[in-house]
């Protein structure tokens, strides 16, 4: 799976997760940037995320995560 195969699947979740069809998501995206991302919308989002990839994101990945960038290191490393 590569970078950009990610960022087509992550900014679908990310568009179902907050009800915007508008959201484009990239490398530097953090919770700041997107109005209702705050962290019950977090854990929402993860799910999501977990769900679309397949895979759990471990908890201690979770909390380090500072932007959309780590997120898909994350998934990159564990989709493999």
């Amino acid at each position: 799976m590569t970078r950009e195969e990610v960022y087509e699947r992550l900014n679908k979740v990310f568009q179902e997760v907050f009800d915007d069809e508008t959201i484009t998501v990239c490398d530097a995206t953090t919770a700041d940037d997107i109005e209702d991302w705050d962290s019950f919308e977090h854990i929402n989002l993860v799910v999501a995320v977990e769900a679309e990839f397949s895979f759990k994101i471990p908890m201690g990945k979770v909390v380090t995560m500072k932007n959309v960038g780590e997120m898909v290191d994350i998934i990159m490393q564990l989709g493999k």
